[in-house]
Order: C-alpha cells, then structure tokens, then sequence
C-alpha cells in the first residue's frame, strides 16, 4: 500500500472535469485507490463520490493506492491533483 498527501491545485477545485480526470486516471491504474479529505474515504473511481467531498483548491488529500506497483501508481496521481487541472 503507498499513501501520499498533496494539496488540490485546481483553482477551483475537484469539480465536474478536474474529478473526471482523476477518476479516469484512477480506474485505468487497474489499482484500488482512494482519496480521504474531511474526514472522508472514497473510491477514487467514483466521479460522483470524489464529487461529494467538496474538495476546494488547496484542501489537503490523503491518496491510498493498492496493487502492484502501487508506488508507481500514487505518484502519478499525486502528480496529477498537484497540476492545475482547468489548465491544458
């Protein structure tokens, strides 16, 4: 299991397209990986349920990533909540 912590970047959050693209990104690692923020847990693949934290630019997230390569696999995606994701 590898964890990482890292603060959202987006400007103005975990909205309808910065979630999508992290639930894209978590359901092609082939891994289990979760995202935690206020308290919470939840399947990072689930848009609606990353959606329901109400994560806003510069909330701290905590992603758990399970499977092999699990180190791998988090890194991406704290890389990838790290970026401003509004931005292409």
């Amino acid at each position: 299991m590898a964890q990482r912590i890292t603060s959202i970047a987006s400007a103005v959050g975990l909205h309808a397209r910065p979630a999508s693209i992290l639930a894209n990104a978590a359901s092609e690692s082939g891994h289990d990986v979760t995202l935690t923020a206020k308290g919470r847990t939840v399947d990072a693949e689930s848009l609606l349920s990353v959606l329901s934290l109400g994560i806003v630019h510069g909330d701290e997230v905590v992603i758990t990533v399970e499977g092999a390569e699990d180190e791998r696999v988090a890194d991406e995606i704290t890389a990838l909540l790290a970026t401003d994701l509004d931005n292409d």
